[in-house]
């Protein structure tokens, strides 16, 4: 969509709104982004649809990458011609490059438009570095070697930022601290391979929040709801191939 310089902040959250019920999220994450370089302090509904633009943008990668990485296995595995692996390794090549351009465009608006004005609310300020470290940790999902190192580095230190912030600043029931815990806990799992930090991470986030809950806390609910699935995913010694790990972007205000 075309936003000229002309038009106010209001105007581009407008459109950003409406290219979200058009379900356009690329226009979508275009206009959050203008937003976020005008270098102010989003409010939480403009944080929110950020988060929501770039979600389903880099999801859908995702999950095509996902789809693309199992057949291609599939076809080295019985054996397929060198013509058709070739085709479906490009394929996927071509995904990763959009996966990554997307990746890094977020990183680049965290680091130099959203972290850096983020001073007068502390859930921001975990929100963004939050976001960091999932960034990150999508970029760790398929890259390899020195680039898959680098960007898991990358994501522990965000979401370690974002932590020392929330133990600080955010009773154990926001939502926003609960879904770095429950973000950080995946990224202990499925990145580097830690299962028993994973476990200790998600589970003292709900022992932490249980006994804290109030009949106000449905966003909190939800993702306590998030973190015990995934324990009880973990803790099965039998993981059914059909059953995957979740963790969330939903909206934390």
């Amino acid at each position: 969509c075309s936003i000229t310089i002309m038009e106010s902040r209001e105007d581009i959250l407008y459109i950003a709104k409406l290219a979200e019920q058009a379900e356009r999220y690329d226009e979508m994450m275009d206009a959050m982004k203008r937003i976020s370089k005008l270098n102010v302090e989003l409010t939480s509904e403009e944080r929110d649809l950020l988060s929501v633009a770039y979600k389903n943008v880099t999801g859908a990668r995702r999950a095509s990458w996902r789809i693309i990485s199992a057949i291609e296995q599939k076809e080295e595995n019985k054996g397929g011609s060198h013509e058709k692996i070739t085709k479906i390794k490009n394929y996927r090549i071509q995904v990763e490059k959009e996966l990554d351009d997307s990746c890094r465009d977020i990183l680049t608006v965290l680091d130099e438009h959203l972290i850096p004005f983020s001073t007068a609310d502390a859930s921001n300020k975990v929100f963004y570095y939050k976001m960091k470290g999932d960034y990150y940790r999508y970029l760790a999902e398929f890259t390899t070697g020195s680039l898959r190192k680098e960007a898991a580095e990358n994501a522990l230190i965000a979401y370690k930022s974002a932590s020392d912030i929330a133990t600080v600043e955010l009773s154990p029931t926001h939502p926003v601290r609960l879904g770095l815990a429950l973000n950080f806990s995946v990224f202990f799992y499925e990145i580097l391979n830690s299962p028993d930090k994973a476990c200790d991470l998600a589970r003292q986030a709900f022992d932490d929040a249980i006994s804290l809950l109030t009949e106000d806390s449905h966003s909190s609910v939800l993702i306590m709801q998030l973190l015990r699935d995934n324990l009880t995913l973990w803790a099965s010694d039998d993981m059914p191939g059909n059953l995957t790990t979740v963790d969330t972007e939903v909206t934390l205000s």
